[in-house]
């Protein structure tokens, strides 16, 4: 019995404090190459980006409605491609969203296990398909349909250009399908994370059960559903190929039955054979969606800093 010896799971301390010191060093080297890798790209997008501002001009390029690049006289105006991607993404998310939402509210909190069991894993099966199966349902399905209305809406017009369905309305209703995953998923999770006694509190002091869900649950998943929608942004507004398919990828006015452009569609539509400036302005409007994503992620941050205070 005297010759036994102790033996513990968590060792010395000395063993302790050389695995913490190792620990921390590969956390902080991690940490580095995430910042560095942030700082890369953006350096890289600035200097690839900016000397055609220089060459073109800032106003023409960034204010200027005619983009033909293959004209005798090239014009880059790209402000048409710039709205397109903002009024698309914003209509995208408030028609997304919601549903997404509201969907996660069902699965969450309303709906019989076994109903649950059925949409949790088709839910994530959306998730899983290519961009690109979106894209070709859309073709096949989405733009007849578009085109059917549309012939209908300008019977007799002789100044509308018809598209065949490849307009501004389909690439939205393909945008707001594909982020409804990310959002469901997402807000799913922070909806159940909810702590069960904030439920039983409200339904006690006589709350009906959508009144604890408006007014107490989804309050508490505020942040939770907040990162949703930003990853649902950060997809919508990052999504190419899908959108070059069902959007008619011409550069007009974003109207809803216009043949429209995106940022995203622009670069990917063109890279291909751009040389000289035309290439030097693709990498701008990379600058211009670099920024536009930097712009939104910041802005909703502050959102979901403010409501967590308010919260807290």
């Amino acid at each position: 019995m005297e010759n036994q010896k102790t033996i513990t799971i968590m060792g010395s301390s000395q063993n302790k404090s050389a695995v913490e010191k190792a620990a921390q060093s590969v956390f902080t080297v991690c940490a580095f190459m995430a910042v560095m890798a942030v700082a890369s790209i953006t350096i890289y997008m600035i200097i690839n980006g900016t000397p055609a501002l220089f060459k073109v001009g800032v106003g023409e390029l960034l204010l200027g409605t005619e983009w033909a690049p293959g004209a005798a006289q090239p014009s880059y105006g790209i402000f048409y491609i710039i709205l397109t991607s903002v009024i698309g993404t914003a209509l995208a998310v408030l028609l997304g969203v919601p549903i997404g939402v509201l969907t996660a509210v069902f699965l969450a909190e309303l709906a019989p296990g076994r109903v649950a069991a059925v949409i949790q894993p088709a839910v994530e099966l959306l998730a899983g398909i290519p961009s690109v199966i979106y894209g070709l349902l859309g073709v096949m399905i989405l733009n007849p349909l578009m085109y059917r209305l549309e012939l209908r809406l300008f019977h007799g017009s002789a100044t509308h250009q018809f598209t065949g369905g490849a307009n501004l309305i389909s690439a939205v209703i393909v945008l707001a399908v594909m982020i409804l995953p990310t959002v469901i998923n997402i807000s799913t999770s922070a909806i159940r994370a909810v702590p069960e006694h904030l439920r039983a509190a409200s339904e006690a002091l006589g709350a009906s059960r959508i009144q604890t869900i408006f007014r107490v649950v989804l309050p508490a998943a505020g942040s939770g559903i907040i990162t949703a929608v930003v990853l649902g942004v950060g997809r919508a507004v990052g999504e190419a190929m899908a959108i070059s398919l069902v959007s008619g990828s011409s550069v007009n006015f974003p109207l809803p039955f216009h043949s429209v452009r995106f940022l995203t569609t622009a670069i990917v539509s063109e890279m291909g054979y751009a040389a000289d400036t035309h290439r030097q302005v693709l990498f701008t409007i990379g600058l211009v969606l670099f920024t536009f994503i930097m712009l939104i992620n910041i802005s909703l941050t502050r959102i979901l800093k403010k409501g967590e205070k308010e919260n807290d």
